[in-house]
């Protein structure tokens, strides 16, 4: 619903626009009933939605990219534009970073998820249906868009409508976002045998279209409760909650953009996050476009290619569970950083000079490395004192960050082209490796961003 309400209000904190990380706050009008009440009661539609559409997320990313070398034979593409694609998800999630706030402050939370949604569907259905590369660069820029939007309303969305089960809601949300990365790596090679690549694209719409329905059935309820129609609880219940988050100036505290922000650019600290943010999601989103192209090469076949893309994706759900637990008991998280760098340069090697003599421990490995991911994402509320810093550093990490990490895929792409090697492009990404212990020795010194503004 349009919120209404004075925006001029300074909101309170502002959360990660790629992980939900949110912590309940004593100061939330929303978190205003006492008692702890069932999940389901009186928010299945919005639950539905959450759900639906933390699955959706990363439909467009997995489903594609173990399908790159089949789709180029049909378009006529070639290794440089596979880096392309492989592109687009950081540029998104970067610019819809930015510009999410703004149409989520003009048209209220829930219209902007329902927005996003419809953006994914119409995106995926398009791929499906493309009769050339740029088409099909244009819907994968549209599914991608609006996953981005997605990135950054939801995680607010769980605080305003769960407040009394926001671990519980969160947890769900991160699991369900890491098996809509595993799932379409899968069976997008499965799928494009015996339907075809078309029909293995366009397939996923159907999750973005499922995910849409409870948003619609959100705003409808809500609507209704407000106009006094005669209507059920649960709208009744919805538009209460809706109520007391506009009644608190809560419109969108997480999306605000702080004062402070000027002074971010200033500190180690937020330089330090941004470059191990950053290089860590360029080696992610390398890897998320150019394995399945490296084990074919290797005489291996698409599915064992996308099954080794989904290992990737899996472990990834196991350390984004575990590191924030394992950083917040660490004064200096330095060592963390080094264990993964040591994963990743293993995994490096391993997959150039004999990749198929053990491909699952060197995808293992591989697996293991992202974990500098969630450990710069805990240290955004570990290295800062005030909301405000943390908003700030928030900002500027990821925006700086995946604005970086969209180099990835295309110098990968044409490094390879240039040397028709892999032997290049993965100096570059060890060049990469050097960037994020820089970034990380300077992030994880035990000081706050705001003494070093």
């Amino acid at each position: 619903m349009h919120d209404g309400g004075d925006r001029r209000r300074p909101p309170d904190r502002m959360s990660s626009n790629d992980t939900p990380a949110i912590a309940p706050s004593a100061a939330s009008p929303a978190a205003a009933p006492s008692a702890v009440r069932g999940l389901w009661r009186g928010r299945a539609w919005v639950l539905a939605g959450i759900g639906l559409s933390a699955f959706t997320l990363r439909t467009a990313v997995t489903s594609l990219t173990p399908l790159l070398d089949r789709i180029g034979e049909t378009l006529g593409f070639g290794s440089t534009m596979t880096g392309v694609f492989g592109m687009v998800p950081t540029a998104a999630f970067a610019a819809f970073g930015v510009a999410t706030p703004a149409i989520a402050h003009r048209v209220g939370l829930e219209r902007t998820a329902l927005l996003a949604m419809l953006m994914a569907a119409a995106g995926l259905l398009t791929r499906g249906l493309a009769p050339d590369t740029w088409t099909l660069l244009a819907a994968s820029a549209l599914a991608l868009s609006g996953m981005g939007i997605g990135n950054v309303v939801l995680p607010p969305l769980v605080k305003r409508y769960f407040p009394d089960r926001v671990g519980t809601v969160s947890s769900t949300y991160i699991t369900l976002l890491q098996l809509g990365t595993i799932l379409p790596a899968l069976t997008a090679v499965p799928l494009a045998d015996t339907v075809g690549w078309r029909a293995s694209l366009a397939a996923w719409s159907v999750v973005g279209i499922a995910a849409a329905l409870p948003w619609a059935g959100v705003l409808w309820m809500e609507r209704r409760a407000h106009a006094g129609a005669e209507c059920s609880a649960q709208a009744r219940a919805l538009a209460d909650a809706h109520d007391r988050a506009v009644a608190g100036d809560d419109e969108a505290p997480e999306l605000a953009r702080p004062a402070t922000r000027g002074r971010v650019w200033r500190s180690p600290v937020a330089w330090g996050l941004a470059l191990m943010f950053g290089m860590t999601s360029l080696v992610t989103y390398s890897m998320f476009t150019w394995l399945p192209a490296l084990f074919a090469a290797a005489g291996a076949s698409p599915a064992f290619g996308g099954n080794m893309v989904a290992l990737f994706s899996t472990l990834g759900l196991a350390t984004g569970l575990v590191m924030p637990a394992i950083a917040v008991r660490m004064r200096n998280p330095f060592p963390v950083v080094l264990a993964c760098l040591a994963c990743f340069a293993a995994s490096f090697l391993g997959l150039l000079w004999a990749p198929m003599a053990a491909p699952v421990l060197w995808v293992a490995l591989l697996g293991l490395g992202p974990s500098t991911f969630p450990l710069s994402l805990v240290l955004i509320n570990l290295r800062t004192r005030t909301a405000g810093g943390s908003a700030a550093l928030s900002g500027f990490t990821q925006g700086v960050g995946y604005t970086l990490s969209c180099a990835g895929p295309v110098v990968f792409g044409a490094l390879h082209d240039a040397s028709h090697a892999w032997g290049l492009p993965f100096a570059f990404l060890g060049l990469c490796l050097a960037v994020l212990a820089t970034g990380g020795l300077l992030a994880c010194r035990p000081r706050m961003l705001e003494d070093t503004w």
